[in-house]
């Protein structure tokens, strides 16, 4: 009933529909719970995770497909689940990551390598790097193995008092698995990644930043941005 995941590591094709789908699934909670995540913004007098309870609320309402095992990592929200298809089913480590930043941000996302398993490949003062992620392309555990699928929800807000802010947008993008790395960053010059907020002279950690605009060239659905009520969302493909 499965397909054996050394097998579906060379369709990369069926790694694209099955991210597909998963990123369909993640906009449409995030989409349906839009109007109760403004009311977050307005209430929530911290915002330092407002972005991770607000979307996992939304998936919990929404509801998806459960394996009864526990994912470790440094991603906000993991779920083990199964993805059906009408020709086959996929044993799927969903990996939802939120965060959110004033409007002034809006253009990307700062990632760490603890959250891609695709290798980071861009130009840094001037020098061409490449450095491995460190989520496994496929999740190995004691029991099962799973396809990794990474999604990223980011919530744009202006801040209107010390604790208080207005959610602007929310954009959602699904960041292709390591497999897919020929397609969406084969090297440094053709690439959807900027330099990180980060020193290292000064011993900070490595991060990067994804820029939304380079992942949508690649493929318009993997980004996808949803206005605030009443405005309408439509999907981009």
């Amino acid at each position: 009933m499965f397909i054996p995941l050394d097998i579906l590591a060379a369709d990369l094709d069926k790694i694209e529909e099955i991210e597909k789908a998963s990123m369909r699934l993640v906009t449409q909670a995030v989409y349906d719970f839009r109007e109760q995540a403004a009311e977050i913004f307005l209430r929530e007098a911290d915002f330092s995770d407002i972005g991770e309870d607000t979307t996992r609320e939304a998936l919990d309402r929404m509801g998806v497909s459960k394996i009864g095992e526990r994912l470790f990592g440094k991603i906000d929200y993991k779920r083990a689940r199964y993805v059906f298809h009408p020709d086959y089913a996929v044993k799927q480590a969903l990996l939802v990551d939120s965060k959110a930043e004033r409007t002034a941000g809006r253009g990307t996302a700062t990632l760490q390598t603890a959250q891609t398993s695709l290798r980071i490949r861009h130009i840094r003062a001037g020098e061409a790097v490449d450095i491995p992620g460190t989520v496994p392309s496929i999740k190995q555990t004691d029991t099962a193995s799973y396809l990794t699928t990474t999604i990223f929800v980011k919530y744009h807000y202006q801040q209107l008092a010390v604790d208080r802010g207005r959610l602007v947008d929310i954009v959602i993008a699904a960041l292709p698995n390591g497999l897919l790395q020929d397609r969406y960053n084969p090297t440094a010059q053709e690439t959807i990644w900027l330099t990180g907020r980060n020193a290292p002279t000064l011993g900070e950690a490595f991060r990067v930043r994804l820029t939304f605009a380079r992942l949508k060239a690649k493929a318009k659905w993997r980004v996808q941005a949803i206005p605030m009520a009443p405005d309408p969302f439509v999907w981009d493909d």
